[in-house]
């Protein structure tokens, strides 16, 4: 492994290190991984395994049409589903999104792909033609998630969603919030409602869900994905110079970005994380979270004395 010098940040350093005929010599996958061997976190509602980590679309893949960049993330996708992806988090409120992954997909053969999207307006009607647009941009047939969107007009958007899952036109449902809001809604929903997952924030930093929603979602036997999981950056920022500690070879981690996954995917409520990134080295980095030992709660507690939030 290259060493990182310490004034570098990890974006820096990459492009520092010259592109893609380094790229082998960049910490991700293990070597030899096989993807029938990425850890998998069951469905609660079906048994259905999902891997660990999952990819989100927020920001990265609002490209609009620019061919360069399409192609670009064309070549991030094809990288996650090459290493055992398979879910795929977006909505229509990420701008292009949408469109640039309906792109990325007609160029990828037979994709593994697990299709989770969102609805994200007012009234049913709108949530309807607005969850038909989407399908049209993915250009799949179903969705296999279909979310409520930060828990927008909830009600009556549950109530559509109910009736699509019995009539086979998804597979699955769920509600989603972030930045720690509205964790009280989502709690009295949880409780309430038969749901296949829900979606909300959680990393190494931002932990108020361990208090109630995980232990919930556990209980009530609700699939959870995780967003912002490296904090929009922060975490990165927090680490900065510092390298990471003698536990992560006990974990197979060689890199940061791979302990924050696997903190948060060793939670045993956690279903999926889902990052986002624009760059193919950083979804190797990404997917080499899904390999390999996981933390135990005795090491969970040490990696955060490391991280200084204990």
């Amino acid at each position: 492994m290259i060493p990182r010098p310490k004034h570098l940040s990890r974006r820096r350093f990459l492009t520092w290190l010259g592109g893609a005929s380094l790229l082998p010599l960049l910490p991700g996958v293990p070597a030899g991984a096989n993807p029938a061997e990425i850890l998998t976190r069951p469905i609660p509602s079906s048994g259905e395994a999902l891997p660990v980590i999952g990819m989100g679309t927020w920001l990265t893949f609002d490209v609009g049409e620019n061919r360069a960049r399409r192609d670009d993330r064309t070549q991030v996708l094809r990288t996650f589903f090459e290493h055992g992806g398979q879910l795929v988090d977006s909505s229509p409120m990420y701008g292009s999104a949408e469109a640039v992954l309906g792109h990325a997909l007609e160029q990828i053969p037979s994709p593994p792909l697990f299709s989770a999207t969102k609805v994200w307006t007012w009234g049913q009607r709108a949530g309807e033609s607005e969850m038909e647009r989407s399908r049209q941009l993915w250009g799949v047939g179903r969705f296999d998630l279909m979310q409520v969107h930060n828990l927008l007009d909830w009600e009556a958007h549950l109530e559509t969603l109910l009736r699509y899952k019995q009539e086979g036109r998804i597979r699955y449902l769920g509600m989603t919030t972030s930045h720690g809001r509205r964790h009280d809604t989502l709690e009295r929903i949880m409780l309430g409602h038969d749901l296949d997952f829900v979606q909300f924030t959680y990393n190494m930093l931002d932990r108020e869900a361990e208090d109630r929603l995980l232990p919930l979602a556990r209980e009530r036997g609700i699939a959870v994905i995780i967003n912002r999981p490296f904090q929009r950056g922060g975490l990165f920022r927090r680490v900065e110079g510092r390298p990471l500690p003698g536990w992560g070879a006990e974990i197979g981690c060689e890199t940061w970005a791979q302990a924050f996954l696997k903190f948060i995917v060793s939670h045993p409520a956690v279903t999926c994380a889902i990052p986002a990134t624009t760059r193919v080295e950083h979804m190797m980095q990404n997917m080499g979270a899904a390999y390999g030992a996981l933390p135990d709660e005795a090491l969970r507690r040490r990696m955060l004395v490391d991280f200084n939030v204990a």
